[in-house]
């Protein structure tokens, strides 16, 4: 079976594409009323990965690229290795650090913990207040041990969390100090909590999960000296005392590739860590009450507990100076949803990876065994008896493996049908099979497939991949060639096909199967189905896709583009269509630069639109947006 190799040799750097857009930033309606988190996670996570590993893919050196020298080494390099990434960046930071848009650090269960432990008199001891509270304290110890691990200081006034609301309005009620917002101050870059969706949904937890593993494992991979010259870990050097994992602070070792890169690397992983100790002790549900699951003896067979669509939650206020707190969840959508569970596992599959304490495959997971064994983050059950991170990924990746088996699969077809719920008489499952959640449970049983290989669960995921996909090689074209979004099972009928999301699900999916089982069924339909893509959807005079076909009208969404970036990226790498890559940059440059609401010094900008892309310096953005995407753009083709 292929593994997730991302080197390829078909494509040779240098694609180069006219300067001259196609597309006239007066052309496109942007439309910014509203930011869903799990669609914007998502593409956060596409275009990480049409980014810098795509890039280094086609064969690109890294070093080459320079942020503020726009178009250099050349258009290709820059739109994928600065602009795509950089922006994927900006998403995470928006929300998990600078926005507010969810549940407080402070209030964290293993902040928690740690702070109903702590010795009498420590309330104030590090705050320089009493206030009742050991939990600010602890949190504040927390963030001074990474400061230190990183060798470097922390920002002002962030808001780390660890369990992000469903959606919120991105005007920020205030204008953003232009001196203070990049790393002193985040205060100004506060989203309006009044107008935020105060609701937990797996999709957008589980999308956002995905973004912190990509990131911290890219930031994480390496070490550094005080002179932020990077250390590639080699099983000899380490940040830590000899026969130790307890911090050295004088052999000039220090967590992370650079210091920024160390010390938001560590914070991201213990945001990821609570927020699946949450999701696992007050989120998990029976079909009646919300409470824990037993992540090392669980069997669905003797009673499902599984992760709902949508909890409401309710906050209270603490006292002034401090976040509200969680007072109470409802559930508010008590369905399961398979694109809300395969957004979970893609996410906590890929934490198992980088906390693996038996991988030592490459310097990254070289450099990854330092963090997790015992300081800064707890080692393995395997190694201390007690369960650590490692374990609380991987049992929580199994419970949700083993709920979409029992909720999801219809026996019938072999296929994973969009929703299902518990009742008094068992599982009652919809008759539908969603393309775009169908697709991305192929996506995360990859990863998983990968850290489950030793047990049975590995062929077991194998088996489901493979039926997946055969279902919609089989099952969700038309005579045509054109994928539908929806199928209903009963009918046998298609649904929505002519639209670009269901026919670049199609080219994502059946891709990433072909790379999993080696099956050339799989390949080649894929390959025809990018085709029909390129086909129907693709206008190379405007140089971008139609939404709709049939429609003078294109609508792209954070959820289009996310799944039209994946089609590309596994054309051109597992496909070898090499137009791909062109298709993905031009792409991007109309309609991706248009969408990005702001952005900031990562992407060269220095005020204004100093690299001249259409996207204004986050503190000059007329209607105070942040550095996210649009909630949708409207082009009209026939102009």
């Amino acid at each position: 079976m292929n593994r997730r190799v991302w080197s390829y040799g078909l494509l040779a750097a240098g694609f180069l594409l006219s300067s001259v857009s196609s597309v006239q930033a007066d052309d496109l309606r942007v439309v910014t009323h509203r930011f869903d988190t799990a669609t914007q996670m998502l593409l956060a996570n596409e275009i990480n990965e049409s980014g810098e590993p795509f890039a280094e893919a086609l064969g690109y050196n890294l070093d080459d690229l320079d942020p503020f020298i726009p178009g250099s080494p050349d258009v290709t390099a820059y739109t994928l290795g600065i602009e795509n990434y950089e922006y994927s960046r900006y998403q995470l930071g928006t929300v998990i650090t600078r926005s507010g848009i969810g549940l407080h650090m402070m209030w964290a269960p293993l902040v928690r913990k740690a702070a109903a432990m702590e010795p009498p008199g420590f309330d104030g001891s590090l705050t320089g207040v009493a206030n009742g509270f050991n939990e600010d304290d602890e949190l504040v110890k927390t963030i001074g041990l990474f400061s230190r691990l990183a060798h470097h200081k922390p920002p002002g006034n962030p808001w780390p969390q660890f369990a992000e609301f469903a959606s919120g309005d991105p005007h920020l009620p205030q204008p953003v100090d232009a001196q203070k917002f990049a790393w002193e101050d985040f205060s100004t870059l506060r989203w309006d909590r009044n107008h935020m969706l105060k609701q937990l949904r797996p999709a957008a937890m589980g999308q956002s999960l995905m973004k912190q593993y990509l990131w911290a494992s890219d930031m994480l991979s390496a070490f550094h000296d005080v002179d932020d010259n990077g250390i590639d870990a080699d099983g000899v050097v380490s940040p830590d005392l000899p026969g130790s994992p307890l911090f050295d602070p004088d052999n000039n070792v220090f967590y992370g590739g650079d210091s920024l890169d160390g010390f938001i690397g560590m914070v991201i992983t213990a945001e990821s860590i609570n927020k699946v100790a949450f999701l696992t002790s007050r989120m998990a549900f029976d079909g009646k009450t919300l409470g824990s699951i037993d992540l090392a003896n669980y069997d669905p067979g003797k009673g499902i507990r599984y992760f709902p669509a949508s909890i409401q939650v309710v906050e209270q206020p603490v006292q002034q100076g401090l976040p509200p707190r969680l007072k109470k969840l409802k559930v508010v959508d008590r369905r399961s949803r398979l694109f809300d569970q395969a957004s979970l596992l893609w996410g906590l599959s890929s934490f198992v990876n980088m906390m693996d304490p038996t991988d030592r495959s490459d310097s990254a997971h070289l450099a990854y065994r330092e963090v997790f064994d015992g300081s800064p983050f707890p080692a393995s059950r395997s190694e201390t008896g007690k369960p650590g991170p490692y374990d609380l990924m991987k049992g929580t990746a199994r419970a949700v493996f083993l709920n979409i088996l029992a909720m999801h699969k219809d026996a019938g077809q072999g296929t994973f049908v969009d929703t299902a719920a518990l009742t008094r008489r068992g599982v009652r499952r919809s008759h539908r099979v969603n393309l775009v959640s169908a697709a991305y449970l192929i996506v995360a049983l990859e990863p998983f497939i990968e850290e489950f290989s030793d047990t049975p669960l590995g062929p077991l995921a194998e088996n489901m991949l493979e039926k997946q996909a055969e279902f919609i090689m089989n099952h969700a074209a038309k005579p045509n060639g054109l994928y539908g979004l929806r199928v209903n099972l009963r009918k046998d009928r298609i649904r929505g096909s002519g639209r670009l999301l269901a026919q670049a699900a199609a080219v994502r999916a059946l891709y990433v199967a072909n790379r999993v089982s080696g099956r050339a069924d799989f390949g080649q339909a894929a390959d025809a189905a990018y085709r029909v893509l390129i086909d129907r959807f693709w206008l190379p005079g405007r140089q971008v896709f139609r939404s709709r076909l049939g429609e003078d009208e294109a609508r792209y969404t954070p959820r289009n583009f996310a799944l039209t970036a994946g089609a590309l990226r596994e054309a051109a790498l597992q496909g070898g269509h090499a137009a791909a890559v062109d298709q993905y940059v031009a792409f991007f440059r109309n309609i991706g630069n248009r969408m990005q609401l702001s952005e900031a010094a990562p992407t060269g900008e220095t005020g204004g639109d100093s690299d001249q892309d259409g996207v204004p310096f986050v503190p000059e953005q007329a209607d105070r947006l942040p550095p996210v995407f649009a909630t949708r753009a409207i082009l009209d083709l026939d102009r």
